[in-house]
């Protein structure tokens, strides 16, 4: 099998995160080879990002308005796609083991749109902070949006950092937040602005999904509601069925409280003695 045929299965059987992945590493590559090519590269930038970054000139967005979302698919070098694309691995995966394939790309591509909109609104109307037009690229503000709506959903989940310990999620979310507001008074002013768009997003997005109230998102939150199957028409059967006895396992109740502190802190929060009790229960 070639290797482009290979790199086609792997895309075509990846989960939504590592199509992601795929698909910035793929156009970075394409960028690079835009920066080589005579009369398309300058020192500032190169014409793949003059056509598809995030300008902060509103006349400038209007000309080219699908930036809003290419900006978020473009990386300034190596090391700015490798940060954002190791915390989407990580955080992404996370993120689908507690909701769908279609609501991590929801949360990626709006987060984006956010994150671009409010780093317009920073350029045009909070010039204390950005004095001086840029534009804008990378996939920052999905990946906030994702990590802030993971975090807000569950944020006492705990993760085992290297050389730290256990740390729970809304804690990271807030450093990153609070990171980020500091980052107000830099030179990069406006990404800082995109990366709290895209947060304030996630939660908002979150909060609104996973309750009853009304909002401005309430055409979003459909996307998290399953369709109801349409109700068939039922004929009792003249033979009786046998019922079924409730399971009444004495260990259920134990079994049931160990899954639910999984789902909320991690299997590695888990006593030895949870642990133990679990693999002896699926040996049965």
């Amino acid at each position: 099998m070639s290797f482009i045929k290979t790199l086609q299965k792997k895309f075509k059987e990846g989960s939504s995160v590592e199509k992601i992945i795929y698909i910035n590493v793929g156009i970075f590559i394409v960028s690079i080879f835009f920066s080589v090519l005579p009369g398309l590269y300058n020192e500032q930038t190169n014409w793949l990002t003059n056509w598809f970054s995030l300008e902060s000139s509103t006349e400038a967005f209007l000309s080219k308005p699908w930036s809003i979302v290419s900006y978020g698919l473009l990386h300034a070098d190596f090391l700015h796609l490798i940060m954002n694309l190791m915390v989407l691995y990580f955080i992404g995966n996370l993120f689908i083991q507690y909701f769908t394939q279609k609501q991590f790309l929801t949360f990626y591509f709006l987060g984006i749109i956010f994150g671009g909109l409010l780093f317009i609104l920073s350029y045009n109307y909070f010039p204390v902070f950005s004095n001086n037009q840029g534009y804008l690229i990378g996939a920052s503000a999905g990946v906030s949006a994702i990590f802030s709506g993971i975090a807000t959903h569950m944020p006492n989940y705990q993760l085992k950092l290297r050389f730290i310990g256990f740390v729970k999620l809304w804690h990271l979310a807030g450093i990153w937040i609070v990171l980020n507001f500091i980052g107000l008074n830099g030179g990069n002013a406006g990404g800082n602005f995109a990366h709290i768009g895209g947060a304030i997003f996630g939660y908002l997005y979150t909060k609104q999904a996973t309750t009853k109230n009304s909002g401005i998102f309430n055409w979003l939150t459909a996307l998290f509601k399953k369709k109801e199957k349409p109700l068939k028409t039922a004929y009792r059967s003249s033979t009786k069925k046998k019922k079924t006895p409730p399971n009444t396992a004495p260990n259920q109740k134990q079994i049931d409280a160990i899954l639910d502190k999984i789902s909320k802190s991690g299997y590695d929060t888990l006593s030895k003695t949870e642990k133990d009790f679990l693999f002896k229960q699926g040996k049965r």
